[in-house]
């Protein structure tokens, strides 16, 4: 049987004999007639899984007030999530390619949802913080379920277009959605609501997927790559945790760069193994291909320049403008809403005429202008006039990144690669968080740390400091994106891509 990206089973193209329209499903996808349900089903664990990357971060100042834990402890309640979900999910995607998508997306939902459980009663910092850990191990099986199932499902190009713009809204926005959420659920319930809540979300996709997603196993199953798995886990794990340990040690500190040159040299290690071994765990046929290799780096620099700003941005309208969390969260809606417009529009109408090389640049740019706008934000500015402008041009910028990315990254994928090929591009997004998150926080402490030099320690002065800090820290986001439109334009072939027009995609 003929299993290559150009057979019909290949994830995003459709076998010449169906009649247009028609949205063929592959074992381990779902029924066609339900393919609008399915993706409502996916998008809402999607979503659970997106906004717990910043829900709990609101509710942080209560759980620790509750629980009684240090400051120097309280990272590892965001930290323990980030870890367990970088460095896992790569092995999620191929255990959805061996098992089949229905159930690791079924057990994903069920785990995820005992753990937030678990940590939603949790009694003490530890049981938090196991919690939080074991989040991210079914967010790993969950994540890359979810985007694979959308692949196998979706195989018409105009129907593709509409669920991927839809997808990437989701996934671009559900970080400030979380923030919107935690602060609703933290002022008017308690820090725990932050946790129980995705019981709800993760109920409704578990009778959805039951009901709605085939069964079975995949037919062409690929064999896992133990070495690879295990030198791409653990060097996915020591990148993440230098990085997060940047936060609180310096980057001298053996704890911090050890860390990283050891997860650099095991996953160049990883990289030379996959060129050799009989049943890659990351088949070198799924990243050369000049526009997924793009939008993995797409997702990657987005990534690292999005979360961090979530964060200062926070820190800006709480701490500068006094805005309560719940406030706070409504301040972000504006640029949600451009997010899911723009996804729209990229995927639908601009992505099939243009391609990927004038879409993902221009965001990258205006998601360049978007965070050196913020940069003049003081005491004085007013959010209508200063705050929301600069939301509102991010929001329009990464809307096209993100739709058009996600879209391409997993375009022509044969189905049997459908699951690792969706979960590089939560890898991307992710590892690419935790580094952006990682280096701002320590750009933005130093800045604040050298303008208080020589200065006495009055409000005035800290306050001021604060803003140079959130100042450097918008800069950087701008040179991370500005560095995003460079790689895209020179890697983005030109022109409308064979993958999402049914043409054979050859790799």
């Amino acid at each position: 049987m003929d299993r290559s990206p150009d057979s019909a089973a290949t994830a995003g193209s459709v076998p010449a004999s169906a009649p247009p329209g028609t949205s063929t499903a592959y074992p381990g996808g779902g029924r066609h007639e339900h393919r609008w349900l399915i993706l409502a089903v996916i998008g809402i664990a999607q979503l659970m899984v997106v906004l717990d990357a910043t829900i709990v971060n609101i509710a942080l100042p209560s759980a620790q007030r509750d629980l009684g834990f240090t400051d120097g402890n309280r990272q590892w309640v965001v930290t323990a999530y980030a870890l367990a979900f970088g460095s896992l999910l790569l092995l999620g995607g191929r255990i959805a390619d061996l098992v089949g998508r229905k159930a690791v997306f079924l057990a994903g939902l069920v785990g995820f949802a005992a753990a937030s459980a678990f940590g939603g009663a949790a009694t003490t910092f530890g049981m938090l913080v196991a919690a939080r850990a074991l989040q991210g191990m079914f967010g790993a099986l969950l994540a890359p379920a979810a985007l694979s199932l959308l692949t196998t499902t979706f195989t018409d190009p105009r129907e593709r277009a509409k669920a991927f713009g839809i997808y990437g809204a989701i996934a671009g926005a559900g970080g400030a959605v979380g923030l919107l959420l935690g602060g609703v659920l933290t002022e008017y319930l308690d820090w725990r609501w932050c946790l129980y809540v995705n019981l709800l979300f993760a109920v409704v996709a578990i009778l959805g997927g039951m009901r709605l997603l085939h069964g079975g196993r995949p037919a062409d199953r690929p064999k896992l790559d133990v070495p690879g798995t295990i030198l791409v886990s653990v060097g996915l794990f020591c990148i993440v945790y230098g990085f997060a340990n940047a936060e609180s040690h310096a980057w001298g500190d053996a704890q911090t760069w050890g860390f990283l040159v050891v997860g650099a040299a095991l996953l160049v290690v990883f990289a030379w193994w996959e060129t050799r071994a009989a049943h890659p765990l990351l088949p070198v046929r799924v990243v050369t291909d000049r526009d997924r290799g793009a939008s993995y780096l797409a997702m990657f620099i987005s990534g690292a320049g999005l979360f961090g700003v979530f964060l200062f941005l926070t820190y800006y309208l709480q701490q500068i403008l006094a805005y309560s969390p719940v406030l706070t969260g409504v301040a972000f809606l504006p640029m949600v809403a451009c997010m899911i417009f723009s996804s729209v529009v990229a995927t639908n109408s601009l992505l099939p005429r243009l391609g990927p090389k004038p879409l993902v640049p221009l965001g990258m740019a205006l998601a360049a202008a978007g965070m050196a706008w913020l940069t003049a934000l003081d005491t004085h500015s007013s959010y209508a006039a200063h705050v929301m402008p600069p939301l509102l041009l991010s929001g329009i910028g990464l809307g096209l990144v993100f739709a058009t990315a996600m879209n391409l990254a997993t375009a022509g994928v044969a189905a049997h690669d459908a699951g690792v090929a969706s979960a590089m591009v939560n890898t991307s997004q992710q590892v690419g968080g935790s580094i952006g998150t990682a280096l701002l926080n320590s750009l933005a402490t130093s800045a604040a740390a050298n303008y208080m030099v020589g200065k006495k320690p009055t409000p005035q002065a800290r306050t001021q400091a604060a803003l140079e800090s959130y100042a450097t820290a918008y800069w950087w986001s701008a040179l991370f994106f500005a560095v995003g439109f460079v790689v895209t334009l020179v890697l983005y072939r030109p022109g409308p891509p064979r993958s999402l027009t049914g043409e054979a995609v050859h790799m």
